[in-house]
């Protein structure tokens, strides 16, 4: 089942185009095991398992890269301008999971371990179905990076991923990103 559901999460993927011109601006951008993840994976899926013809609102791309020698915000901001110069019409965020542990408590309000790979950082998403990056490989292959599975993203359900973040965290992210009006068959876990 995990295996069949890859193979449509790649497939998905190649036939977005947004997406795929996307991942291979990352790719020549290269950061350090650099991928795509979060919303622009729900988009792209959603969107499909919804029949959209036109993508979904994305307020940006999210661009994980995991670093531990160079935990500068200048590194991640000499990132976004040069994918802006690529793709001038995507909002980039990129952000080094390396350095999470450095700002987390200014914007969550909490202290937390820094992390040690990308695996680790993409398994303290807000959502399960969330918890999902992809990445273009030199051979042109997509690299998934899925550590709760995708089950989730792909039954569209969307749950809090307690790692990292509280009930009313997510009960305010619920609220915010309005799922359910953008994809009516969504379902939403509340605790």
């Amino acid at each position: 089942m995990a295996e069949d559901l890859e193979h449509e999460l790649r497939r998905i993927i190649r036939n977005t185009s947004w997406f795929m011109g996307a991942l291979r601006a990352v790719r020549s951008v290269a950061p350090p095991e650099a991928c795509i993840g979060s919303g622009a994976v729900r988009n792209a899926v959603w969107d499909a398992l919804h029949a959209y013809s036109t993508p979904s609102f994305l307020a940006d791309v999210d661009v994980p890269y995991f670093d531990p020698d160079d935990l500068s915000e200048a590194t991640e901001k000499r990132y976004e301008r040069r994918l802006r110069e690529l793709s001038p019409d995507l909002t980039w965020d990129v952000k080094n999971q390396a350095a999470v542990h450095l700002w987390f408590h200014k914007v969550f309000g909490h202290e937390v371990e820094p992390l040690r790979s990308m695996r680790d950082a993409a398994e303290t998403w807000p959502e399960t179905a969330l918890a999902v990056a992809v990445g273009l490989q030199a051979d042109g292959g997509i690299a998934i990076t899925a550590p709760l599975g995708l089950d989730d993203l792909f039954s569209m359900v969307v749950r809090r991923n307690p790692r990292r973040v509280s009930v009313e965290t997510y009960e305010r992210r619920i609220a915010e990103k309005m799922y359910t009006k953008r994809w009516p068959r969504v379902r939403i876990v509340h605790e």
